[in-house]
């Protein structure tokens, strides 16, 4: 199948040659630095390895390290590893705090966390995954990165459709696709290539285009991007786009070759719609168990010196911090609102149990009760092995060299509570 794929390339590249050539190369790689918990030129200066700056993402950087993700940095949400050239579709968007943001096809999280960067908290962004598997792992990174205005859903494009009618003013279409550009970093994607799957993946993508378009605001931008060179997926489809939907203006297009550019194949289109009447969705009351609320409140003033503020509500015994201006839920599967804070026990007495998300979304400078680790004893904490720590009691947040990994309980020693789905060696971030 490679052979038949070449060829379709050589009709297009005039530098084939090249192209050819570079495929006899190590794949690039890169990681983004999460500026939600510090600054790239913080980063830089305790980063375990050399970075060199990608040209189109301030935060994003070249590496040559083959396994980034065995950091402990990495594992306190400093940085999420993503390669160079998935890092072009999300600026085009210029996204700004209080946007409402869609990333309709989100999994792992790349492009969702790399947006919410720029929220910097602020407005709503709905990270969707329609495949339940995947959408734990976006789940997983949007958490390790302390992201606090998600909402992280599992749901059919077209049924997120019914739902928000022209209520999005940012929008990504990460669409899956035949991942022609990830050949030198997935060689097995070589393998399964097929012109069959070309059609395919072309034709789902339009349906995708269809519910996106009718979620995006007058006056809103969306971003269609594929790791892909076929033009069936993606010049093809911008000139459908533009056809059936001549109120869709195409503002910018690029198309990115490992031979020309220093990362792996990508494609962007960037669109804005013309304005109009727009409608919104209509609002609702979220509700918290105030006995829910009052154990929160106890506990934290013993963990952190800084109140969270905003509007609270309780799934279940789960306590969650909302976004701002949360639309209603009703009849949608959603993983997560917002910050999961915790779990209220009930009982004779009842107790508060403080969430992984709580601690890797706070101020690391709030948190009171802390322990900080040396480098061999975070490793052990992160595969779930409790320690040694007799002056340490009740919960506290578990610290490699000033930054949060989790959570932990000093009682004699310090009681492991780190996620097990997330312990070594069972999770995933590279996109």
């Amino acid at each position: 199948m490679i052979e038949k794929f070449l060829r379709r390339v050589e009709g297009v590249l005039p530098d084939y040659s090249a192209y050819v050539q570079c495929l006899k190369m190590p794949a690039y790689k890169g990681l983004r630095v999460n500026t939600l918990k510090l600054s790239a030129e913080e980063f830089k200066r305790i980063s375990p390895f050399p970075l060199k700056p990608v040209a189109w993402e301030e935060n994003g950087f070249s590496i040559e390290e083959e396994k980034p993700g065995r950091s402990l940095y990495h594992d306190a949400g400093l940085y999420y590893v993503q390669e160079p050239s998935a890092m072009c579709a999300a600026p085009l968007l210029d996204v700004q705090p209080g946007d409402r943001v869609l990333d309709l096809c989100s999994a792992p999280g790349g492009k969702g966390t790399q947006l919410a960067q720029k929220m910097q908290g602020k407005g709503i962004l709905v990270l969707n995954e329609k495949i339940p598997d995947r959408a734990r792992v976006l789940l997983q990174n949007v958490e390790r990165l302390g992201v606090r205005n998600a909402v992280v859903t599992c749901a059919d494009p077209e049924s997120l459709a019914e739902k928000f009618s022209c209520y999005f003013n940012k929008i990504l279409v990460d669409a899956p696709c035949s991942g022609e550009g990830m050949f030198r970093k997935e060689p097995s994607a070589a393998e399964q290539w097929s012109e069959e799957n070309v059609t395919m993946c072309a034709a789902r993508q339009k349906k995708i285009l269809v519910s996106a378009e009718k979620m995006l605001a007058p006056g809103g931008r969306l971003v269609y991007s594929t790791c892909t060179f076929s033009e069936e997926e993606d010049e093809e489809n911008v000139a459908w786009l533009k056809q059936e939907m001549p109120w869709m203006r195409l503002l910018e297009q690029k198309k990115i070759w490992p031979h020309r550019a220093a990362g792996e194949g990508h494609f962007a289109a960037l669109f804005e719609k013309e304005e109009g009447e727009q409608f919104l969705l209509r609002s609702h009351k979220f509700y918290s168990d105030k006995k829910a609320e009052n154990l929160y409140r106890a506990y934290e003033k013993d963990f952190m010196k800084e109140s969270l503020k905003g509007k609270m509500a309780t799934f279940g015994n789960s306590l969650f911090l909302l976004p701002e201006d949360l639309f209603s839920l009703d009849g949608l599967r959603v993983l997560r609102a917002g910050v999961k804070l915790g779990d209220c026990i009930p009982g004779k007495t009842a107790r508060f149990e403080p969430a992984h998300a709580l601690v890797m979304s706070v101020n690391k400078e709030a948190i009171f009760n802390k322990v900080s680790l040396s480098e061999q004893d975070a490793r052990k904490y992160l595969q779930g092995q409790e320690l040694p720590a007799s002056d340490v009691k009740g919960w506290c947040a578990v610290l490699y060299e000033g930054w949060p990994l989790g959570l932990a309980k000093g009682a004699g020693m310090l009681k492991n509570h780190y996620p097990k789905g997330l312990r070594h060696g069972t999770g995933t971030d590279a996109e």
